[in-house]
């Protein structure tokens, strides 16, 4: 679909008080081309960030062999950190941006960013250039979080929320494969010159975001974010275009449920945190214990994956991919054939069990890898199944903090419990866990896995006591605007 030229913003010649069928519209359309489009070009951003995830823990061990920055595990985990650290502010300042002047031109700013940012980090000398780079890379994937997330609550039909969210993160891991692959070959001293190689690895994922620049320009600016802008005129004409689309193969419902919105031109920052810690505080506080457990988790093993392999089963870095492979797929099965469960037996009940199998699975990783019973075959695998569990887990965190949260603030409450999370449990976690690596110490290692479990573990009870049954149900519902009017 086509760019829409967006009507005016509200003006006194125009209505306060909007009314609208919009919401009820969008929710019972059913699933067609449409909605794979905005999948796939607003999902494959979670790939791109499994591939930048993938590339840096690839090129790890090419790194610490480089003659030119001849890194240790240690300013590995200190690049990575970097890495996450600008997510962290990119998703801040662009998720707050996202919710005053819309998605959709957030799509195309925060790819940019990362365009550059990427394609700039081959051309680094040292380990400032790098992780400058690196944090920007970061901070433009960062930006991409909070303007996806909202824009794909907002577009999906409510009955498929739940595994569209699921599957969609997921991607991450579809990313993190092609990286796997990129890596056999750039990395193999045969082919190119490692030196050459890992620089190269940079340009693939400049490449990729070329290609998603382009499908974007069909994505259309979310409609409910329309109505609260007073742009009732723009959302009308991109939700009568869908249907047009839609109805030449299916019959369309007639709907009867309508809103009235006050339009606004933005939500100041006062009345965030009063919904965050006064309206909210129950969802707060259990969207930054998700968030928190699942980044220290995913980040402290994952980007440390490459090391733990070169360092405790001698891999050479170059094969590195082929332990990734198994990993990858193991976490793109989780949220796709558990998603749907979301959906039917209910958020709470799934969120439970996911991030409590991830606890127990990790705490049986890390006692027999400690115990020196697993080789880097078997130790692949049972990463693999611990992970099956944990992508869906971690998927379904972001999930709950989109959705709990009413439109006007969406996108900034996404970027907070992402920036909050990650800081918390995410940034720290690389840079921990390559020190213990470095200590060569399978106990000290050891620790590092009870703790990501234990944080885990935490997060289970939190959301069995505090989660949410919002599953099937309109965004409207979960969360009212804050700008509806009641009769």
């Amino acid at each position: 679909m086509q760019d829409q030229r967006p009507s005016a913003p509200p003006t006194a010649a125009t209505p306060a008080v909007i009314e609208t069928d919009i919401p009820s519209r969008l929710d019972r359309l059913p699933w067609t081309r449409f909605h794979w489009l905005v999948v796939f070009a607003l999902g494959i951003t979670w790939s791109l960030d499994g591939l930048e995830v993938t590339i840096a823990g690839s090129i790890a061990g090419a790194l610490r062999q480089s003659p030119t920055l001849q890194f240790t595990a240690a300013d590995v985990g200190f690049a990575n950190s970097a890495y996450l650290a600008g997510a962290v502010i990119g998703a801040l300042f662009f998720g707050w941006l996202t919710d005053r002047i819309g998605r959709k031109k957030l799509f195309s700013v925060t790819l940019l960013v990362y365009l550059a940012a990427t394609a700039a980090t081959a051309f680094t000398w040292d380990l400032s250039s790098f992780a400058l780079m690196r944090f920007f890379t970061g901070a433009g994937i960062g930006g991409e979080y909070s303007a996806i997330n909202s824009a794909i609550q907002e577009l999906i039909p409510a009955r498929r929320r739940g595994w569209t969210d699921l599957a969609i993160n997921g991607s991450f891991w579809i990313g993190a494969a092609l990286a796997a692959f990129a890596s056999l070959i750039l990395l193999d001293p045969r082919i190119v010159d490692p030196e050459l190689g890992w620089r190269l690895a940079f340009f693939g994922g400049a490449f990729i975001g070329l290609v998603i620049l382009f499908l974007r320009r069909y994505i259309p600016e979310s409609p409910r974010w329309l109505i609260i802008h007073g742009r009732p005129q723009s959302a009308e004409t991109i939700v009568a275009q869908i249907e047009e689309e839609i109805g030449r193969d299916h019959q369309l419902e007639n709907v009867q449920e309508r809103v009235r919105i006050r339009a606004r031109r933005s939500t100041p920052l006062s009345e965030v945190f009063r919904v965050l810690f006064k309206l909210y505080p129950r969802r707060t506080f259990l969207g930054l214990s998700l968030m928190g457990a699942q980044a220290f988790f995913y980040n402290a093993i994952f980007f440390t994956y490459a090391m733990m392999l070169t360092d405790f089963y001698g891999v050479p870095s170059g094969n590195v991919g082929w332990y990734i492979f198994p990993f990858a797929l193991g976490n793109v099965l989780g949220p796709l054939l558990l998603g749907r469960l979301f959906d039917t037996i209910g958020r709470k009940p799934m969120i439970v069990f996911t991030y409590a199998m991830s606890a127990l699975l990790l705490t049986v990783t890390g006692y027999l890898f400690q115990q020196g019973l697993l080789d880097a075959r078997s130790q692949t695998l049972v990463w693999s199944l611990t992970f099956f569990f944990a992508s869906a887990a971690a998927s379904s965190a972001y999930l709950v903090v989109a959705e709990s949260f009413p439109l006007e603030i969406r996108a900034l409450a996404i970027a907070v419990f992402y920036a909050l999370g990650t800081g918390i449990g995410g940034v720290i976690a690389p840079w921990f866990f390559g020190m213990l690596i470095e200590t060569g110490s399978r106990d000290q290692v050891f620790i590092g896995y009870l703790i990501g479990a234990g944080l885990m573990t935490i997060a289970a009870v939190l959301a069995a006591w505090l989660g949410l049954a919002s599953e099937r149900k309109p965004l409207e519902s979960v969360a009212p605007p804050l700008s509806l009017e009641h009769d």
